[in-house]
């Protein structure tokens, strides 16, 4: 019975540091607390054409979706729309930010055409 008690406390012991380990290293974590610090972060799975890709900048949340067309036999992304998740949270940024975030989205997708949703794309216009 001791034994069972002891094996029992080792196997939570060993959950506990797994579970540690997985929560430290979640990306929407991670994301939540770029977004908290007002950093640079990139959540997105470029293996996933279909999935959504999420970035913060400046404590500002945007979205971008990737479209995707067969270019020398394999799928490549050709097209992304971004847009902020929240448009009163633009106060401060000018055109230099947004196509800070454009060359950093190119350096992930560099074929892609990149582009916003109103009133970002009005400012990026003038």
């Amino acid at each position: 019975m001791i034994l069972l008690l002891r094996l029992f406390i080792f196997l939570l012991f060993i959950f506990l540091i797994y579970s540690a380990i997985r929560f430290i290293k979640s990306p929407r974590r991670k994301l939540k607390l770029a977004l908290e610090q007002k950093k640079f972060y990139i959540l997105d799975d470029t293996a996933n054409v279909r999935k959504n890709f999420l970035l913060t900048y400046h404590g500002i949340l945007f979205e971008g979706e990737k479209y995707a067309e067969v270019i020398n036999n394999s799928f490549e992304v050709v097209s992304i729309i971004v847009w902020p998740k929240n448009i009163t949270a633009l106060h401060g940024l000018d055109r230099d930010d947004f196509l800070k975030l454009e060359s950093f989205i190119k350096a992930r997708y560099p074929i892609a055409q990149i582009d916003w949703k109103s009133p970002v794309k009005e400012l990026l216009e003038l």
